[in-house]
């Protein structure tokens, strides 16, 4: 199966049409479908039965957020209703997590051991890299269980939290039935690694939101912000999941990471920078696509031309940023990695990153490596198909805003077929 470049009109199963249109039918009357921020809080707070959020600075960015959703990212009533589930959610989580660290302030104190924080742009085989190097029984990586509900709900005793992993087996089944081409596009699994950038998003500052919708007075807003407070709650966040379930060293990745590395090296301990690098004339296409399909979930809206304009500016402040955090930052803690390489040889690839990071590549971890690696592609769900110029991309534009960032690394050029 090849998926669709039919982005303006996006896949609509029959039970969601309806949906849609009795809710546009209800706005007609005067139903209000607009995200209020006090409500939210307020169902938050009834949902958990807790009221107590601690230090209350991520107000400012929800309050941003959602702003910047009701102006402009014209969301179908489905769409709204997600938004409105996940924020709520969040805030929930928030919440049960002050009141565990008031209950168990140990957790403050644990050492995650050696970060391994994959930080490539967007499709350059990030995903690739982290679920080689989560293989390892040693390396802890987040699931995506976790990262949709990384605090012990009420009640939840010791063992494999079982409500946990099925809330987060009826959201892998969910994407699938709206969306059944983004499945094609990135890898989904309910047990699977997964990047934390949905843990940051837990802050309201992330590129979750911008890839998700068409949110441009939030994406200036969050550009324009120190990022320092969002990765100290990644990094409770962390110790709170470590303390469920620890490991001997962690490995993160999001692509949101290359546009903050200053804080991630003020914030993290012992952290181990890895960078995939690909010619972006390649990766910037598909993450377009990918987007394009994720937005259609959402919104009936859907500009792909729009898209890759802000995409590709994006994708130049990341380049941009993390060249001059490295220029002024220990050689030591960084290591690069050729998506080419890496996808011709991975284990061989696997083992000088283990000896760049200074961590024995066992047999074991070994093993386990080559066991993901056979299994790669395996599960694919369709054919992933697009064209730069559905974004209104062309090889000049794109060379021209990644020239530099491909000299620096010295990127090959990547033939667009």
């Amino acid at each position: 199966m090849r998926t669709s470049t039919e982005y303006r009109r996006p896949y609509r199963p029959l039970p969601v049409s309806l949906f849609n249109r009795v809710g546009r039918a209800a706005r007609r009357f005067g139903f209000d479908g607009a995200l209020d921020v006090g409500r939210m809080i307020a169902a938050a707070r009834r949902r958990t039965g807790l009221s107590d959020f601690g230090d209350e600075w991520f107000l400012e960015p929800l309050e941003v957020l959602v702003e910047s959703i009701n102006d402009e990212a014209r969301l179908t009533p489905l769409g709204t209703a997600i938004q409105r589930s996940r924020i709520v959610s969040a805030l929930a989580v928030r919440l049960r997590a002050e009141r565990l660290l008031r209950e168990h302030p140990e957790i403050l104190d644990v050492d995650l051991g050696r970060i391994l924080l994959i930080a490539g742009l967007q499709r350059t085989a990030t995903t690739t890299l982290h679920r080689l190097l989560a293989a390892d029984p040693g390396t802890r990586a987040l699931s995506a269980w976790e990262v949709l509900s990384p605090v012990p709900l009420e009640g939840e005793g010791r063992g494999p939290p079982q409500r946990r992993m099925r809330q987060a087996k009826r959201a892998a089944r969910a994407i699938g039935f709206l969306a059944p081409d983004f499945r094609a596009v990135h890898p989904m699994a309910w047990d699977a690694p997964e990047e934390d950038v949905l843990l940051l998003d837990l802050s309201f500052m992330s590129q979750a939101p911008e890839a998700a919708m068409h949110v441009p007075s939030y994406s200036r807003w969050l550009e324009a912000r120190d990022h320092t407070k969002c990765y100290a709650c990644l990094l409770t966040m962390l110790k709170i999941l470590h303390w469920q379930r620890p490991g001997d060293r962690w490995v993160l990745k999001t692509p949101h990471h290359m546009e903050h590395l200053d804080a991630i090296l003020d914030v993290f301990p012992d952290v181990c920078v890895i960078q995939t690098h690909r010619d972006p004339k390649r990766s910037v296409p598909s993450f377009c696509s990918m987007v394009a399909h994720g937005r259609g979930i959402f919104s009936d809206h859907v500009d792909p031309v729009e898209i890759g304009a802000h995409w590709m500016r994006k994708i130049r402040r990341m380049m941009e940023r993390s060249m001059t955090v490295r220029r002024g930052a220990d050689a030591g803690v960084f290591i690069d990695v050729s998506f080419y390489d890496l996808i011709a040889d991975p284990l061989g690839e696997l083992r000088r990153i283990y000896g760049a990071a200074g961590i024995e590549f066992t047999e074991e971890a070994a093993a386990a490596a080559r066991a993901v690696s056979e299994r790669s592609g395996k599960d694919s769900l369709g054919r992933h198909v697009y064209s730069p110029a559905s974004f209104g991309l062309d090889e000049e534009t794109m060379d021209g805003h990644s020239a530099a960032y491909r000299r620096e690394y010295r990127i090959p050029d990547e033939v667009v077929t």
